[in-house]
């Protein structure tokens, strides 16, 4: 069963490194679906996993200055303390109520973060263009833009705790909506910035609550951090236009199958 771990990390880290999609959309799913590791589990597992896979990422991202930093700040002001309050209220719930049924909360969850992933990465160009048209359309949208993205923030520090999926490419979406003049490059950076204080504070708050297995984040983590680096080799030879909709049917369909279980 270790190598099994390995090689799925190995798998998951080259997705990741070939398409720049969180982890969590295909690691949670593979850990619950494949190895029957519990929902709940399965998401503290993969908060430290993202953590920890993508603190490199900043730094890469930090010396070539691709990342907006006061766009962090914003999206972090929404996103953590509203992190530390939703892990806070899952452990009392789960502790006070015992008819509550955490797994199948996690389990609906997921299926819409992973439906919402999928329409991000169909729809990435008509996402940038909307945004593009509101910012012509409404002159003040500037001075909007700050607390909708705390607000946005917010959004996010409720999603990501509970299912481990919202800060990759459905964070990305949200900055081509706002930030539509932003390059690429700009998005993904700061995107990830965010990305990784995020699930390590809501990956800390399930280690609180006994919701993180560390000998199977460790075996993940063995195979994944060599993943990552063939798989943005690999990029360089395959397409983005041909890899993201066929991830974005396959995260389509696993979302289908976690909402109708």
């Amino acid at each position: 069963m270790e190598w099994a771990y390995i090689i799925s990390g190995f798998a998951v880290g080259a997705l990741v490194g070939l398409t720049g999609v969180g982890g969590g959309s295909l690691m949670t799913p593979l850990m619950i679906f494949a190895f029957n590791v519990p929902p709940i589990i399965a998401v503290g597992t993969d908060l430290l996993f993202a953590a920890i896979t993508k603190t490199g990422g900043i730094l890469s991202h930090n010396r070539r200055g691709t990342i907006c930093w006061n766009i962090v700040g914003w999206l972090s002001v929404g996103s953590l303390p509203t992190a530390i309050l939703t892990v806070y209220i899952l452990d009392t719930v789960r502790a006070t109520t015992p008819d509550f049924h955490i797994d199948t909360l996690v389990n609906t969850s997921l299926g819409a973060a992973l439906m919402l992933t999928a329409l991000a990465l169909y729809l990435k160009n008509t996402i940038q263009n909307t945004g593009q048209n509101i910012k012509k359309l409404l002159p003040n949208w500037k001075q909007w833009r700050t607390p909708v993205t705390i607000l946005a923030g917010v959004l996010l520090g409720v999603l990501v705790p509970i299912t481990s999926i919202g800060a990759g490419a459905f964070g990305a979406a949200i900055l081509l909506f706002l930030y539509p003049s932003l390059p690429t490059m700009r998005i993904v950076g700061t995107d990830l910035a965010h990305a990784v204080p995020l699930t390590a504070v809501a990956g800390l708050g399930h280690m609180q609550m006994g919701t993180v297995d560390f000998t199977l984040l460790g075996y993940l983590l063995i195979g994944s951090l060599p993943g990552i680096y063939v798989g943005s080799h690999i990029s360089t030879i395959i397409p983005e236009r041909i890899m993201r909709p066929i991830l974005a049917t396959m995260l389509l369909l696993i979302g289908i199958r976690f909402v109708v279980a």
